[in-house]
Parts: structure tokens; C-alpha cells; sequence
């Protein structure tokens, strides 16, 4: 089948603009004696309606003669410019002038030819296609990076919008927790310099250290949210664990963790992601899924990717009406793993339906 194919490649459609019906067939027989490999279709035209009207159609290359009475290039260039047509035009013609020739091509045509050279006719065709395809090309890759363009700064403003979020969040940690204990441990302080009872004195003082202890574990929290210990001292899948068992134990969701592949030595940034996605997805699970169970996955893979799948048996969610629209408080969490996930050059997936559970994949 292949053979086939390179034996009999698609025909080269041509549309002539040209007045003389036998012309068209003297180009026919020049392109086939010349490159007998390939078909070719010609369609004719002679005037600017049914030019206009072939154009709805595609072909790769207009071959137009030069002196028609109701017709011309220029005419034929006006239209396919009006039409945002990228059709290449070649003129063919029994003899023009040097200066002619270089004005035709100065307003668009991309080549010409006289009538008593058709042999090389297929050379010219197969060169105004190939430039066809390159500037397509490049304005493919243009457009494409526009795209990626557009998409980095949205990507840009989102991290500066993601980065306030974090900063606020662990402001609001220090001062609404870590912040209103020490200031309690410094009063039960002041209490037990300032009382003569000795027994209340001990009394203030133990409830100092009651809440030292405590600012110290709020500090550990803080800090294994924002990286974990277990990471650098004993690897991804154990912090994992530990992220897991932090959240899910109190909540009294029983949970699994399992890893595949082989753990690098050296983990790079994208680990710690994995470790703020699990997170997020469990705090939402406990939040909002009304789950018994859950599933996490680690997957190690060449080139030091990692894959994470976080799947729960909760009441799920419509993710369409949950993801259209700005970021809320609804969906902040999401949104938030999203972003989390594309900054470190990833892809994020949420496989989710009412009654169903959620299921979520990331490949970073």
C-alpha cells in the first residue's frame, strides 16, 4: 500500500486563467512530457466571475496568461489579495518585456514563464508550492507563538497572583495561630513574674511551656507545608506518606499510598509540587468530598518525570460549572493546583462526575 502511495501521489491542481482553450491544452501535454510521475488537473477560466467562483475551491498553483481582453494578472492578484487567498499566480505568456515582467511580480506573482519554455514549467510549479508551504509554515509557528507568548503572560500574571495567595496564607498562619500563642505565653510569663503565690506562679509558667510546645508544633506544621523535612532527609514517597497521614488520620479517611519506579537519588523541584498537590487534593477531599477512602500514586519515569494520581470515593463534583469562571472560593483549591502544576511545566488532569469520586493526574 505504501508503494502505491509513492507511485501515485496526489494530483497537482492547477486553475489557468487563460483564453485560449488549446493553450491550456498545450500546458497540459508540456507538464506530463515533462514530469510524467505526476498528474496533474487543469481547470480553466477566462474571466474575473468564474475566477472568483473557482477560488472556492483549492488548487496548488494559478497559471495566468498575460494578454486576455477581459482579463489579467493584475486583476487576478487584486482578487486572491481581497480574499486573503495565499494561492501562488504564475504568468504564462508568449513574450513580455523585461519591465512588465518585473512589475508583475513587484504586485504579487511569484514567477513566469514564456510559452515557448513550458518544460520548465513543472520546476516552477514545484518551487511556488514548496514556498507555499514554507510561509504556511511559518505562520503556523507564528501563531503558535503568539499563543505560547499570550499564554505566558496570563501563566505570569497567575504565578504573581498564586505567590500574594501564598504569602497571605502563611501571614494569616503567624498571626492568627502561631502569633496569638506566643502572645499568650508571654502574658502566662509576665503573670508568674508578678504573682507571690509560688503554686500559681509554677501554675502560669506551665502553661507557658504548655503553649511553647505548642508554638514549636505550629512551626513544624508551617514548615513541612511549606517543604517538608522527610523530602531532602528521606525522599519523595516518604514525605508523600507523611503529607497523607497528617491529613487523612484525623479526619479518619483511610488512605493508601504506593509508589512505581525507581526513586532518584536527587530530586528536583518537581517533587516538592507533588507534595503541595497532594496536599491540596486531600484538604479538598476532607473539605468537600465526604469520602471513607483514598488513593494516592506515585509514578517514577524517565528523564526525572514524575506522575501523581490522587483518587477518592466522594459524592464528586461537576467540574464544568465548577471550573467556569474566575477563581472563587469555590474553587480556589483547584485553580490553585492547576496553576501550581503548569508553573512547574506539567499538565494537570481532573477526571470527576457527580456521585463518582474524583480522580486526579499530574505529570510533571
Amino acid at each position: 500500500m505504501e508503494a502505491s502511495a509513492l507511485a501515485d501521489p496526489a494530483p497537482v491542481r492547477l486553475l489557468c486563467v487563460e483564453d485560449n482553450p488549446d493553450d491550456v491544452e498545450l500546458m497540459g501535454l508540456a507538464l506530463e512530457r515533462a514530469d510524467p510521475r505526476r498528474r496533474y488537473e487543469l481547470c480553466r477560466v477566462d474571466d474575473a466571475t468564474a475566477f472568483a467562483q473557482a477560488l472556492r475551491e483549492h488548487y496548488d498553483a494559478i497559471l495566468c496568461d498575460f494578454n486576455m481582453p477581459r482579463f489579467s494578472p493584475y486583476a487576478a492578484l487584486q482578487i486572491l489579495m481581497a480574499r486573503r487567498s495565499a494561492t501562488p499566480l504564475v504568468v504564462v505568456t508568449r513574450a513580455i518585456g523585461e519591465e512588465a515582467a518585473v512589475h508583475v511580480l513587484r504586485c504579487g506573482a511569484k514567477d513566469y514563464v514564456t510559452k515557448d519554455k513550458l518544460g520548465t514549467l513543472p520546476q516552477i510549479i514545484e518551487r511556488v508550492m514548496a514556498e507555499r508551504r514554507r510561509a504556511a509554515e511559518q505562520e503556523r509557528m507564528a501563531l503558535e507563538l503568539e499563543a505560547a507568548y499570550r499564554r505566558l503572560k496570563k501563566l505570569s500574571a497567575r504565578l504573581v497572583v498564586a505567590q500574594e495567595r501564598e504569602r497571605t496564607l502563611i501571614s494569616r498562619e503567624l498571626h492568627d495561630h502561631l502569633g496569638q500563642t506566643l502572645t499568650g505565653m508571654v502574658i502566662h510569663l509576665h503573670a508568674a513574674r508578678r504573682s507571690a503565690d509560688p503554686d500559681a506562679a509554677r501554675k502560669y509558667t506551665g502553661t507557658a511551656m504548655d503553649m511553647a510546645q505548642a508554638a514549636i508544633e505550629q512551626v513544624k506544621t508551617l514548615s513541612f507545608s511549606l517543604r517538608p523535612a522527610q523530602l531532602d532527609l528521606l525522599g519523595l514517597v516518604p514525605a508523600v506518606q507523611s503529607a497523607v497521614q497528617r491529613i487523612a488520620e484525623p479526619a479518619g479517611l483511610a488512605f493508601e499510598v504506593t509508589a512505581r519506579g525507581e526513586e532518584p537519588r536527587t530530586l528536583g523541584e518537581n517533587a516538592s509540587v507533588v507534595v503541595r498537590l497532594v496536599q491540596e487534593a486531600l484538604t479538598n477531599t476532607v473539605r468537600h468530598a465526604r469520602a471513607a477512602r483514598m488513593k494516592v500514586r506515585v509514578r517514577f519515569l524517565p528523564n526525572d518525570r514524575i506522575g501523581l494520581l490522587v483518587v477518592d470515593d466522594g459524592v464528586g463534583f461537576d467540574k464544568q460549572a465548577l471550573l467556569t469562571g474566575t477563581p472563587s472560593e469555590r474553587n480556589v483549591g483547584l485553580y490553585g493546583m492547576m496553576e501550581r502544576t503548569e508553573l512547574a511545566g506539567g499538565r494537570l488532569l481532573i477526571r470527576t462526575r457527580p456521585g463518582a469520586g474524583v480522580a486526579i493526574r499530574a505529570m510533571l
